[in-house]
């Protein structure tokens, strides 16, 4: 105990850390007494509010759908705090900051505002943040996004869910070697470090493992369609009769329904209907079905419809254009990013396959089969959802045959395409044949778009589908 000073006007003060010893004078001269006071340690932290930084595409609130972490929680920069739903896509917010969770700012569904707090984060002092500072957040980032982490100074790219599924087993990214494209870490690399560390042995991916395809005389014959599977069947939910009308708010991808349709009011739709023979098209996709699983893609007609409609938008431009609201100025796109409807839990979305001008039937079964699981798990990324230049509807995969397919805006065409059906037709020579007949319904902007260029890029689409091998002298 080390004597800083004494006063002599009242009192010895001792002072060691922690602790705070008061001496009386005079009782130290008489009966030596002594009174101790144990002073409980004050915090140094300094709480942060984490705002909700602005996600972009001018979404002003979201919809809090997980917690990844609760009150009195460690967190560090780049881990997951919570997954919010806009109307656009789900969104992974991580931390900026180091610290302890002190406060949640909202419950699970509730709304969330755009530079309102999410959370408050206790921070060490020393590391002292700017009020201009605590506005500013980590950039969200979709599940699908590629991420960039800084550890260490060492770049590493990932998705959130492999991040979370790190952090659960106590694994740095730094360690792990990835075998994604760009070095990105992958699930399985994780799993693969996880199974060196413990011993475990893991089943080999299923990319890694090739199965020769099935030959035509080994085939097994497959069962007759039981007609009974073709009636449509109510989905099993329970059915509560409560008397009383219940009110809802629209939230999520009803919401941007609502916006997006309201503007597709102010345009003058013109339609066009015809039918499509694709006997030749099934052919080919019966024979290179075997050839994509190999590969493990699942083939569907939808790539070579895509790739169709490129060809011909190749040809009529004025269908991948959009339309300013004044109506002075048409913008042509470069790039075809074909939209593609889809009905998940969440509501109608139209996730879009970039750049299909560039890409091989193939390619675009890829990155369907990426777009379709990311849209059933609901975790389409803002940019699989942005940015669309014309639209494909598969309405036929219900069962419906015709449809009025409304236009996305700022695009200025679309298409709904029926289910394919087998109908009797006749051929040049008059003889009945099967023939699997499919319908497509189009809808296109009529102040720029006049009835015979749809009907012509719909002509030229057709022939594509009709004639699949033609495509082969346009495909770069």
């Amino acid at each position: 105990v080390c004597i800083h000073r004494v006063r002599s006007c009242s009192s010895i003060r001792f002072i060691k850390s922690k602790y705070v010893c008061v001496f009386d004078k005079s009782a130290l001269k008489f009966s030596h007494q002594q009174r101790l006071f144990r002073t409980s340690p004050v915090s140094c932290g300094q709480i942060v509010q984490f705002k909700l930084s602005d996600i972009g595409e001018g979404i002003t609130e979201v919809t809090v759908k997980e917690w990844y972490i609760k009150e009195g929680d460690s967190v560090s920069q780049f881990d997951s705090i919570c997954e919010v739903q806009s109307d656009k896509a789900s969104v992974t917010i991580t931390s900026r900051y180091d610290g302890i969770i002190r406060k949640l700012h909202y419950s699970i569904d509730d709304i969330a505002f755009v530079g309102k707090p999410l959370v408050d984060i206790e921070i060490d002092a020393s590391k002292g943040v700017s009020p201009e500072e605590d506005v500013v957040e980590t950039p969200p980032m979709s599940h699908e996004e590629h991420t960039h982490q800084e550890i260490k100074g060492h770049k590493t790219l990932a998705t959130p869910a492999v991040r979370r599924l790190a952090m659960e087993n106590n694994i740095k990214l730094s360690e792990v070697v990835g075998t994604g494209k760009d070095n990105r870490i992958l699930k399985e690399d994780i799993l693969n470090y996880l199974a060196k560390q413990t011993g475990a042995i893991l089943p080999p991916s299923p990319k890694a493992e090739i199965v020769p395809p099935v030959r035509k005389t080994e085939a097994v014959p497959t069962a007759p369609k039981d007609k009974a599977r073709r009636i449509p069947v109510p989905v099993s939910r329970p059915i509560a009769f409560s008397g009383k009308d219940r009110t809802e708010p629209v939230t999520g991808f009803q919401k941007a329904m609502v916006k997006t349709m309201s503007a597709a009011l102010k345009i003058p739709h013109f339609g066009y209907s015809d039918e499509i023979d694709l006997t030749q098209l099934v052919q080919l996709r019966e024979e290179l079905k075997p050839l994509a699983e190999i590969r493990g893609v699942k083939l569907s007609f939808m790539p070579f419809f895509i790739k169709a409609a490129s060809l011909g938008l190749l040809q009529y431009p004025i269908l991948n254009a959009s339309l300013d609201e004044n109506c002075q100025n048409v913008t042509y796109k470069a790039s075809h990013n074909i939209g593609v409807a889809m009905d998940t839990e969440q509501g109608l979305i139209v996730p879009n396959v970039k750049n299909v001008q560039v890409c091989s039937v193939f390619d675009i079964a890829v990155e369907l089969n990426r777009l379709q699981s990311l849209g059933s798990a609901g975790q389409l990324g803002t940019s699989d959802l942005t940015g669309g230049t014309f639209t494909l509807s598969n309405i036929g995969t219900i069962g419906g045959t015709y449809a009025k397919p409304v236009i996305l805006p700022p695009e200025v065409a679309i298409g709904a395409l029926g289910k394919i059906q087998v109908l009797p037709r006749f051929n040049g020579k008059g003889e009945v044949f099967k023939a699997q007949i499919m319908n497509v319904s189009w809808s296109a902007d009529h102040r720029i778009i006049d009835g015979a260029t749809m009907a012509r890029f719909s002509n030229l689409w057709k022939s594509y589908l009709e004639n699949p091998a033609s495509m082969l002298l346009d495909l770069k």
